[in-house]
C-alpha cells in the first residue's frame, strides 16, 4: 500500500499500477521530504516528477506544499491512476492552498524535448533497468530547465552505481536506504 506520508493529504492512500512500476517506500519518501523540508525546498516549489508511476513523489510534494507539480509517464494506465491520485490529493488541499498539478502521457524524453522550465525540485526515478547512457541523456536535458537553487533526486538501485553527470550538475550528496540509493544533485555555480 502506497500512501502520503505528510502534508495536507496526510494518510491518503494512493493506487498504484498492477504492473510496471517501483514505487518507492513510504520509508524512503518519508526521508528524502525530511531532508527536503528541513532545507526549505517544498513549500512554493515549481515541481517535475519523471517516470512517476503511481505518482506519489510529486504528489507528496504536492500535500507539503509544492504550488505546481507535473507527473511525467509514458504509461497509459499508469498516467490514467496518476490523474486520479493527482485529484484525489487535490480534493484534500484546502482551497487557498490548492496546487497546480498536470500529468503527462508521454516519454521523459519527448517531454524534456519541449518542456518549460525553470523546476525547482525534480525527481527521476527511472525503471532500475535503464542505463547510465539514457539516464545521462535525461539529466543533460533537464539542467537548462532548473532553477539556480535546485534540487534533483535521482533514485536508484545501490547495485547501479553513481550516475554520470552532464556539465551543470553536481552530486551534493548520496543516501543510502537497504537496496534503494538516492542521489541528490545540484546546479554547478555560474
Amino acid at each position: 500500500m502506497t500512501r502520503i506520508v505528510s502534508g495536507y493529504a496526510g494518510s491518503l492512500t494512493l493506487q498504484v499500477p498492477k504492473s510496471g512500476t517501483r514505487p518507492t517506500s513510504d520509508r524512503v519518501r518519508e526521508a528524502a521530504f525530511s531532508a527536503l523540508d528541513a532545507r526549505g525546498s517544498v513549500h512554493g516549489a515549481r515541481v517535475l516528477d519523471l517516470y512517476a508511476g503511481s505518482g506519489a513523489l510529486g504528489l507528496e510534494a504536492a500535500s507539503r506544499g509544492a504550488t505546481a507539480v507535473t507527473l511525467v509517464e509514458r504509461s497509459a494506465a499508469a498516467a490514467q491512476i496518476c490523474r486520479r491520485n493527482a485529484a484525489a490529493v487535490t480534493r484534500a488541499a484546502p482551497a487557498s492552498a490548492r496546487p497546480v498539478v498536470e500529468v503527462r502521457a508521454t516519454s521523459v524524453q519527448a517531454f524534456l524535448g519541449g518542456a518549460a522550465g525553470p523546476f525547482d525540485l525534480v525527481f527521476v526515478d527511472p525503471p532500475y533497468d535503464v542505463d547510465d547512457v539514457e539516464l545521462l541523456g535525461v539529466l543533460t536535458a533537464l539542467v537548462p530547465l532548473l532553477s539556480p537553487d535546485a534540487s534533483v533526486c535521482v533514485e536508484r538501485s545501490t547495485r547501479t552505481g553513481t550516475p554520470s553527470l552532464p556539465e551543470g550538475l553536481e552530486l551534493a550528496r548520496r543516501k543510502d536506504y537497504g537496496e534503494t540509493v538516492l542521489f541528490w544533485l545540484e546546479p554547478t555555480a555560474s
